[in-house]
């Protein structure tokens, strides 16, 4: 019998399911409202920064579905 060789990448439709997938764990760890200084929060705090490493990593980009709100850091104007 002959063995096959594992893939070293996964395929395009397996990355799209991952980021079905990814995107619902992600939601259900940014979704409750918790305390900060609590166990919990703190516990879903650390599970989501492997997981937008693990997205980055296999997609080459950022997560598609976390969207940056524009606020960011306060600058001062720029003289002009």
């Amino acid at each position: 019998m002959a063995r096959t060789k594992p893939s070293e990448r996964l395929s395009q439709d397996e990355i799209d399911r991952f980021l079905v997938a990814a995107e619902a764990l992600h939601k259900s760890i940014v979704g409750p409202l918790l305390a900060y200084h609590s166990e919990h929060y703190q516990a879903l705090r650390e599970v989501h920064g492997p997981l937008l490493k693990s997205i980055q990593t296999i997609t080459g980009k950022r997560a598609p579905f976390i969207q940056p709100n524009g606020t960011g850091p306060a600058r001062p104007p720029t003289p002009g």
